[in-house]
């Protein structure tokens, strides 16, 4: 054999393991490499997408949380008002509960000072008409002398 000879062989069997490839295992290969080539692609469209869309909700949820902010704000003045206000309520009850209970405390007083003037005319009365008895020497009449007596204990 000739060293040519082989070398043709193998030549031949190249260009036709060349041409089996390009056939039969080149497009299936060309194919798969496109088709992931594309997935990429997509993958990284869709990722791109998901991260606008996570800014998004990122900036939808701070303008909620800031809405929220804002209404818990609104809803601490308005129960500080209102404790206020119940405060101010209590404050005014309790003022007219006191000045009630001082009325009623200046009535009863009254009441017992009047009662007091009422035992001490009576006192007074009877004291008089002693004090006239001994004075006079003689018995005084109660009973006839009555206006006389209501007139000096009004006068006291």
């Amino acid at each position: 054999m000739s060293i040519n000879l082989t070398m043709l062989g193998q030549l031949v069997s190249f260009v036709l393991f060349v041409l089996f490839c390009m056939k039969f295992v080149w497009p299936p290969l060309t194919e798969i490499m496109r088709q992931r080539q594309k997935d990429i692609a997509e993958g990284l469209e869709k990722a791109a997408a998901a991260e606008a869309q996570l800014a998004d909700a990122n900036s939808a949820a701070e303008e909620e949380l800031e809405e929220a902010k804002k209404q818990a704000a609104e809803l601490i003045a308005q129960a500080n008002a209102r404790a206020s206000q119940i405060v101010e309520e209590a404050k005014a009850k309790a003022g007219e509960e006191g000045e009630r209970i001082l009325a009623d405390a200046q009535s009863k007083i009254e009441q017992e000072v009047n009662q007091a003037r009422e035992a001490l005319r009576a006192q007074v009365s009877v004291l008089a008409v002693e004090g006239a008895e001994k004075i006079l020497e003689a018995s005084v009449d109660r009973e006839a002398h009555q206006d006389m007596l209501n007139k000096l204990a009004a006068s006291l």
